[in-house]
């Protein structure tokens, strides 16, 4: 599988719009309600990644009068912007704790909602790459020299958090009904 994108929140906003279209506020309250102890931006930046996403043309934004208050933008996915969210969904997250916590989580959100036995595969995905980190970095580890005190700390720092995160996923799979 291909590595994924860095972390970024656009990815969220095109999940919310690939099960529906909805205006900028709307999708602001979803993200803070559902994943707002994993990604934590604030309305206007919600605003400024849509108008990133309409100039790439991942989604589009109509105009909606309304009676007594301002218009709004109602914004739907473009072909484009489903393919880009769909090819980000399928990719497993790089072995490091924010990407897990973060990108991994949030893929795990969208797919256990939409289709909930696709979630497995993807858990089983994360722990193989999650492995596959672990081993890198062991053998940089052991490849450093003895005077790198601080790379072996850092190192070492790191190699327990991926330790950890397999333990995680292990559990994500049993809360999720998967063992």
């Amino acid at each position: 599988m291909k590595k994924a994108a860095a972390l970024s929140p656009e990815f969220v906003l095109l999940g919310f719009l690939n099960r529906q279209p909805a205006h900028g506020y709307d999708l602001h309250q979803r993200l803070t309600e559902e994943l707002g102890h994993i990604w934590h931006i604030s309305l206007s930046q919600t605003y400024n990644i849509l108008k990133r996403l309409e100039a790439k043309g991942f989604i589009v934004g109509v105009v909606q009068a309304q009676d007594k208050a301002p218009a709004r933008r109602r914004f739907r996915l473009t072909p484009a912007g489903r393919r880009r969210f769909e090819e980000w969904l399928s990719a497993p997250s790089e072995p490091s704790a924010r990407a897990i916590r973060v990108e991994f989580l949030t893929r795990l959100y969208f797919i256990y909602t939409t289709t909930p036995e696709a979630a497995r595969d993807l858990i089983e995905a994360q722990i193989e790459e999650t492995q596959a980190g672990i081993a890198r970095l062991t053998t940089v580890l052991a490849e450093l020299p003895s005077d790198q005190t601080f790379n072996q700390l850092g190192l070492d720092l790191r190699l327990r958090q991926l330790t950890s995160m397999l333990d995680w996923l292990a559990e994500c799979r049993a809360i999720l009904g998967f063992e």
